[in-house]
């Protein structure tokens, strides 16, 4: 393994997202990219030469991850390919005992997520990191609004609402062919642009109990997976809150998530902290909560839990439960009844299609 000071890191998939994670790790002192990971030759090599063009040091390509792990002598792993494949490939590094971050979500499959559960278990024992991408926790507003839960700042908390109102148009969905389609992308509006706040609203909340929802293809007909979905949540705490999302909102709106207690409450906003009230006070107290933490503050994170031998701020543990939330919600909407989130964590709903519970909206 390489030097812990100067990890040489791998960027599997070199799309859009795998770019985001090179110059991301490629701007750190204490991190490298040194390979590069694609079946697309163009694609790895774009990537190549966009790090090379900013002054880096050129990282070897390859075709596939094995070659990568035997070839190249890689500590930490980027997997930033289509969802569906993500599992699979963390599992493979994981086994070659290499540090892994995972873009979300973790995967659309809850059974290879379960799989790769218990090898990320096996892998900590031996001093290897695991972590899923999800930077919202690491926003500044998030996570005042997270302490202040803890400290019992907002009293007993009643509700929460969480919305993603976003417009993608036919043209974003038809520009790879995996959008758009249960295998590879999992889901619609909810697995892909929602699952980080569903993240967001379980680390407010905590866990669901019970989930009912209604997910339909309101504009896009053309895609196997929802555009809009609504959902209703209890948790264990007897709080409730609703979930919206939707790729259907012209032009595009707003990502909010607002929860309330009595003692106070708070809204996050696209990112940011807009209102933050506390410990019975009807004013509305200014925070100055700062910018959003982006890839940048996870990687600190994630560098940080393997030099101290600690967990990430984000586990797999946690990624599994987004999964298995964003699963109840089409199960719900599936079957068209409640169901219970931890008889979906544990595979008892592994077996519906869930596919066939996305339909047109009614007549």
């Amino acid at each position: 393994m390489a030097d812990a000071t100067n990890h040489q890191v791998a960027i599997v998939g070199c799309g859009i997202i795998g770019r985001t994670h090179a110059d991301t790790v490629a701007e750190r002192p204490d991190a490298t990219v040194t390979a590069l990971v694609d079946g697309d030759a163009a694609a790895r090599e774009a990537l190549a030469a966009r790090l090379k063009e900013a002054g880096h040091p050129e990282p070897k390509l390859y075709g596939d991850l094995s070659a990568a792990l035997s070839g190249s002598d890689v500590s930490l792993v980027a997997i930033c390919t289509p969802s569906g494949t993500h599992a699979a490939l963390a599992e493979e590094a994981l086994n070659e005992k290499k540090h892994v971050v995972i873009e979300k979500p973790l995967d659309v499959d809850l059974t290879r997520a379960r799989r790769l559960g218990a090898a990320a278990a096996r892998a900590a024992s031996h001093g290897v990191v695991s972590s899923v991408i999800s930077q919202h926790r690491f926003d500044a507003g998030s996570v005042v609004v997270h302490e202040a839960i803890e400290a019992g700042r907002f009293g007993q908390l009643t509700s929460a609402v969480a919305t993603v109102a976003w417009w993608r148009s036919d043209e974003y969905y038809a520009s790879a062919g995996w959008r758009g389609t249960w295998a590879q992308d999992g889901g619609g509006a909810l697995m892909n642009q929602g699952v980080h706040t569903v993240d967001l609203l379980l680390w407010f909340m905590g866990r669901p109990v019970n989930i009912q929802a209604q997910a339909l293809r309101a504009a896009h007909h053309e895609i196997e997976v929802e555009d809009t979905v609504v959902a209703t949540l209890t948790f264990e705490s007897g709080a409730v809150a609703t979930l919206h999302a939707t790729t259907a909102a012209f032009p595009g709106g707003r990502t909010r998530v607002s929860v309330h207690g009595t003692q106070g409450g708070a809204e996050v906003e696209d990112d940011l902290l807009r209102r933050f009230n506390a410990d019975g006070s009807k004013d509305d107290v200014s925070v100055d909560a700062g910018p959003p933490g982006r890839h940048t503050a996870q990687y600190d994170d994630i560098l940080r839990a393997i030099a101290d031998g600690g967990k990430p701020g984000i586990t797999v543990q946690d990624a599994i439960d987004a999964l298995a939330t964003v699963r109840a919600v089409y199960i719900a909407s599936t079957l068209q009844r409640p169901v219970k989130f931890i008889d979906v964590l544990e595979g008892r709903y592994d077996d519906v299609d869930v596919s066939r519970g996305i339909g047109l909206p009614p007549n």
